[in-house]
């Protein structure tokens, strides 16, 4: 059997490959974050050229690559912090490290799923990170800075895309949305804005607005304040150096949220806009289903979670016309993030 460990770093992923023995079997590959689908491509081929089967390591910082893994239908594990090193203060643990955890102990991993995503298995941290935030959660939105929709009083939806940029889905979403003349605003993360800055440009040149989705969309109950802080700042440099300008709001990765985190967006830092209307097109319902879902739950001020990166978003895109053509046919407009929860301050 084979092992690979994908480490993240500042500039892309690092590949590390090794047999039962733990000899590795070829030198470590590097890609950059807009390589995702060759890499998936490299692993699939290696895995059938070997005629050995190959389990694939990532750990819980690393939220980017696991859906098109699992999409192409590879075997992926997650490897959590209580088995693993520390961490640097950016970055993940080195891939040798999660391709060893995988061969000396594999069942101390998480099999991840289309359905689970990145967070699969750890519900439980998950929403209690969320009910201890909630003193810190009220806090800022009594200052105006958390949110979950904007005014139920104006005829106004905020469509917003994950994740990316994307070289392929972002476009295509793009695409649509100028065929139907309506703004979105795109969530994005740093390592795809440092790979695709040209992806990025074309958002803004279209008319569309940002917003910061972290570096490595990194499951929020693992990380320290510091290293948090990190991701939203490295972030917020990326897309300083891309588009000259920082955006003022900030989407946690799965919608997690912990006292840590959230204190650090207390004093200073992006507000918090999340969802009140969740498409699931992460899980690949298909794109009848997710236009449907978006229709059925949609309501005068909602923010619409939909992704352009981080998987395989042909079914999103698919989805897309027939979620903005029920929205225009309700006379609601889409409108972006900003213009949508600048109304609905308190």
């Amino acid at each position: 059997m084979l092992y690979a460990g994908i480490a993240w770093t500042a500039d892309g992923y690092v590949v590390e490959v090794i047999d039962d023995t733990g000899n590795r079997t070829r030198p470590a590959a590097r890609w950059g974050a807009e390589r995702v689908p060759e890499l998936t491509e490299w692993l699939s081929a290696m895995g059938g050229a070997s005629g050995q089967p190959c389990a694939i390591v990532v750990e819980s910082t690393n939220g980017l690559v696991d859906g098109l893994l699992t999409a192409g239908g590879l075997d992926v594990h997650r490897a959590d912090p209580w088995i693993l090193p520390p961490r640097p203060a950016f970055g993940s643990v080195p891939a040798i490290t999660l391709a060893e955890q995988a061969r000396t102990d594999l069942a101390s991993l998480s099999p991840l799923t289309a359905a689970g995503g990145g967070q699969t298995g750890r519900d439980e941290d998950y929403h209690g990170g969320i009910e201890r935030s909630a003193p810190i959660e009220a806090e800022l939105t009594r200052s105006g800075r958390f949110f979950r929709h904007g005014s139920r009083d104006r005829k106004e939806v905020a469509l917003t895309f994950d994740d990316g940029p994307d070289p392929v889905f972002t476009r295509q979403v793009l695409e649509i949305l100028d065929r139907y003349q309506v703004r979105a605003t795109f969530f994005c993360v740093g390592l795809h804005i440092n790979a695709l800055p040209d992806e990025v440009r074309r958002i803004t040149d279209a008319g569309h607005s940002l917003g910061n989705h972290t570096w490595s969309h990194p499951f929020l109950p693992d990380l320290t304040s510091s290293q948090f802080r990190l991701q939203i700042e490295r972030t917020s440099e990326a897309f300083e150096k891309a588009v000259g300008e920082v955006p003022t709001f900030f989407r946690p990765p799965y919608g997690a949220r912990t006292p840590d985190a959230l204190g650090e967006l207390i004093s200073d830092g992006p507000a918090v806009a999340l969802w009140d209307v969740d498409s699931w097109d992460w899980a690949r319902p298909g794109p009848e289903k997710i236009a449907q879902t978006v229709l059925d739950h949609t309501q005068p001020g909602s923010m619409i979670l939909m992704h352009d990166g981080g998987g395989d978003r042909r079914e999103s895109v698919a989805a897309l016309p027939k979620v903005i053509e029920g929205l225009l046919e309700r006379d609601l407009r889409c409108v972006s993030v900003q213009d949508l929860l600048r109304r609905a301050q308190p």
